[in-house]
């Protein structure tokens, strides 16, 4: 089974972008859910705080992130071609 694949939902702003280290996330395979037990209050404040992540232009030539960002691709493609 394969969970969490949501990339780059949150780099672009999505709800997942609300989630913090701690937070419990409900999965239901059954239902096929995937639920944050956040109230809606505190998700509301936390994107309110969401800023994007730097550009590419912000993002040094050569380096590993420059790597990531010129390379990476769905995990259907198998992530990084």
């Amino acid at each position: 089974m394969l969970i969490g694949h949501i990339s780059p939902e949150a780099a672009r702003g999505g709800p997942i972008a609300a989630v913090r280290d701690g937070d419990t996330i409900v999965i239901d395979p059954g239902a096929r859910t995937l639920s944050l037990e956040v109230p809606a209050e505190e998700i509301a404040r936390r994107m309110a705080g969401w800023r994007a992540p730097a550009s590419v232009a912000q993002v040094r030539p050569g380096s590993v992130h420059d790597k990531y960002i010129r390379l990476v691709s769905s995990a259907h493609y198998g992530c990084v071609l």
